[in-house]
């Protein structure tokens, strides 16, 4: 297995994004040396906004009904997490790679193992936290 380290974007690591098929995934910002080096091997690195860009994920659903566990998350320190990945968070991502050729078309692709932690950037559903209390009716009047 091999270990990444970059910028944390849409990470789904604990919990699988289950917008389409299930998949456990983090979109992983590399530098260009790094970027370079995984398109020199065959795999898809994708320039976003926030620079080069690699996918590493598990699919939830394996073959002959097979379930796939949840990557494991951990700190600086090795301690097991269980939260969500905000945006920006600096990680190390640990994946294996496989490839698989089917009906004479190779297939590569990264199988995400573990996730740890360097920084954490709180993961914000935009929820009510933005608001202040508002206690005083002028206040209101104000408005």
């Amino acid at each position: 297995m091999a270990i990444v380290d970059g910028v944390a974007y849409w990470a789904s690591v604990t919990t699988p994004n289950t917008t389409y098929e299930p998949v456990y995934s983090i979109n992983v910002v590399v530098d260009n040396e790094v970027a370079n080096d995984f398109r020199s091997r065959g795999f898809t690195v994708k320039d976003k906004e926030e620079g080069p860009t690699i996918v590493v994920k598990r699919k939830v659903h394996g073959p002959n009904g097979m379930i796939r566990t949840a990557p494991k998350l951990i700190d600086n320190m090795k301690n097991e997490m269980d939260c969500q990945i905000g945006n920006g968070s600096t990680v190390r991502v640990q994946y294996k790679e496989w490839e698989m050729t089917r009906q004479g078309t190779l297939y590569k692709g990264l199988d995400l193992q573990a996730v740890q932690v360097k920084s954490l950037v709180s993961f914000s559903k935009g929820g009510l936290d933005e608001f202040d209390i508002i206690e005083d009716e002028e206040e209101v009047d104000e408005l």
